[in-house]
């Protein structure tokens, strides 16, 4: 006997999807709820309803918090990209603006680079939105691994297995200091002059952090570090009153160095590159409108590139 399998009905449906994806990120079908605007009923019934599709468990039970197994993780992905791919019809066809494209970005690279990026591209393109987060380099890798953005912009080393790191932009550390500073004019400040300074530093799990700590504790005999802050612009301000050195993105300190309220101090010590870079959850099916931000930022720093070398 032949099975007319048109006449079979898929046992899942998008609705169920959404509850699964709040509630992995969630950790429970209460918060879920809140999330996507439905009743903790509505959303346990719709979580179990896919896992009876499915004939699997998706999550672990432990106490009250759910937490995705081995065949949640596996299903996460898919799950994210067929949503994404909904929204994508829907506003194709409602008329209405699709949905924003969830940005995370270091602090360097939010504050001083992606702005004029963002800009132009919703001149470019008006219906496209945009919500960019901000915060240091461990959080937006952790956030492009657990499915919170579709893009993120970091600095440093850091990285993760299930993530896609592409090279952006080259940068620069420099030291700075406030022109009054007792190290400021000279013409090469010595190693012994920087181990001898106070310094004012990013917090760890800073992208810049990490490229500072590789650089100078390499060069120097020790570090003496008077601040830690998680702002770049705190630090800037704290070095111009004279409290201490910085070791910040040229990128950051260029508008500084420009009006004068920053100089740049000459050293001994071989300069220090390193590259900016694009990650990308390498499970992650990504829609039309993120690979288009992402080739208008790629497009960006090429621009950026032909003109430093001018």
């Amino acid at each position: 006997m032949m099975i007319d399998k048109t006449d079979q009905r898929l046992r899942l449906n998008l609705r169920q999807l959404e509850v699964f994806v709040a509630t992995a990120h969630a950790g429970s079908t209460r918060a879920a709820a809140g999330r996507i605007a439905r009743s903790q009923s509505a959303a346990s019934a719709a979580l179990a309803e896919l896992e009876a599709a499915l004939g699997s468990q998706l999550f672990d039970r432990i106490g009250r918090r759910l937490l995705l197994n081995e065949n949640g993780q596996a299903l996460l992905p898919r799950a994210h990209a067929l949503l994404a791919q909904a929204a994508e019809l829907e506003a194709l066809f409602s008329g209405e603006p699709a949905a924003p494209l969830h940005v995370a970005a270091s602090f360097t690279i939010g504050e001083y680079l992606l702005p004029d990026l963002v800009a132009s591209w919703t001149r470019e393109q008006p219906q496209s939105r945009i919500r960019l987060r901000i915060a240091n380099t461990s959080e937006v890798v952790s956030a492009v691994a657990g499915f919170e953005v579709d893009v993120g912009f970091i600095e440093g080393l850091q990285t993760h297995p299930d993530l896609v790191v592409r090279p952006w932009l080259r940068d620069e550390l420099v030291i700075v200091a406030a022109p009054q500073h007792q190290l400021a004019g000279m013409r090469a400040v010595t190693a012994r002059q920087l181990s001898a300074a106070t310094w004012i530093l990013r917090e760890h799990g800073s992208g810049t952090r990490q490229a500072t700590d590789t650089w100078l504790l390499e060069h120097l005999d020790r570090q003496q570090i008077g601040f830690e802050l998680g702002s770049t612009e705190a630090i800037k301000r704290l070095v111009a009153a004279g409290a201490g050195l910085g070791c910040l993105s040229r990128h950051a300190v260029a508008q500084a160095l420009d009006a004068g309220w920053l100089v740049e101090l000459p050293t001994r010590l071989p300069s220090a590159e390193r590259r900016l870079a694009v990650a990308v959850h390498r499970n992650r099916q990504l829609g039309r409108s993120t690979q288009a931000f992402i080739g208008h930022c790629m497009q960006g720093a090429q621009a950026a590139s032909a003109g430093g070398r001018g």
